[in-house]
């Protein structure tokens, strides 16, 4: 049952364990500001006050309607506990892996339990429970930071950042400047995409153009590099290459017809009927293919 609490008796010691969504949080203000707060606020209930575990957004926006009293449900009266009653009862939706990880990382690092006991807690594998360590370990204070307060996607974090992360010649710090370079800027994750590819593997001024802030230059460039991909290495463009592959083919294809058409091997009344109808297709089509083929050969000439 949900009681109710005066908002300045919560702790918020793990609000940065939480993800922000500014845009997302928007949102629930407005829904707050007609209906109120539908949902309780969860967390623990430790001897120095109530700790904070999930609702933070609907906390954060009470405050800025100048809401004094919001319902609140208690996990318990122990952080370990109250932590693992929020992954339990939380799906991969109300709790991103992020998130899921960090709590993780919280019981193992700082509440000393070992993989086996919170796989044995969670009803999880040690798999499931090893990744999510394996994430929170190899993702800087830095990172952690932009990732958590909602101003770098944890889409291009998971799927473009970490490949790189793993390549050789990739330094630490260079994931932290790139992540501090592009955070904050409203960018796609295509865009992100874009622009790690070319940090981590495009020429040194790409990356001081980044670094500077440049990002729309930055962008133009990629785009440029883009068109010049679909050209050729000889120098021609993909339906150029396409065509000249179909004018190779048909040269090819004329010499084999010519040579087999006067073969005495034809004989069959069935390959005679078939081959009479597909001849007359081709001469019907011959004089305007001549003419085209006679075009290409005078264009290409005179360029």
């Amino acid at each position: 049952m949900a009681s109710e609490i005066e908002i300045t008796q919560l702790d918020l010691r793990y609000e940065d364990y939480r993800m922000k969504h500014p845009e997302f949080e928007g949102r629930v203000l407005s829904s707050i500001a007609r209906v109120g707060i539908e949902q309780a606020l969860e967390g623990v209930d430790i001897e120095q006050g109530s700790v904070l575990l999930n609702g933070f957004k609907r906390y954060r926006c009470a405050r800025k309607l100048q809401i004094h009293i919001v319902p609140y449900i208690s996990l318990g009266e122990d952080e370990v506990i109250g932590i693992m009653n929020l992954l339990r009862s939380c799906n991969d939706k109300t709790l991103s892996i992020l998130e899921q990880a960090r709590f993780i990382d919280e019981l193992a690092k700082v509440r000393g339990m070992s993989l086996a006991e919170i796989a044995a807690e969670l009803s999880r594998s040690k798999a499931w429970v090893s990744m999510r360590l394996g994430l929170i370990a190899e993702m800087s204070p830095a990172v952690c930071k932009e990732l958590f307060g909602g101003r770098f996607p944890v889409y291009s974090y998971m799927y473009t950042l970490r490949p790189f992360m793993r390549m050789n010649g990739v330094r630490p710090e260079q994931i932290d400047s790139f992540v501090a370079a592009v955070s904050g800027k409203k960018l796609s994750v295509r865009e992100i995409e874009q622009l790690a590819h070319g940090f981590f593997r495009g020429p040194e001024s790409f990356r001081r153009e980044i670094l500077k802030g440049n990002l729309a230059l930055s962008l133009d460039q990629v785009k440029e590099a883009a068109a010049s991909a679909a050209v050729d290495p000889d120098g021609c463009s993909e339906f150029e290459r396409v065509l000249l592959k179909d004018l190779e083919l048909t040269q090819g294809y004329m010499q084999r017809v010519m040579g087999k058409s006067q073969d005495t091997r034809i004989k069959s009344r069935t390959f005679h009927a078939q081959s009479h109808l597909l001849t007359a297709g081709i001469l019907s089509r011959a004089k305007a293919f001549s003419q085209s083929i006679k075009e290409l050969h005078d264009r290409s000439g005179q360029a």
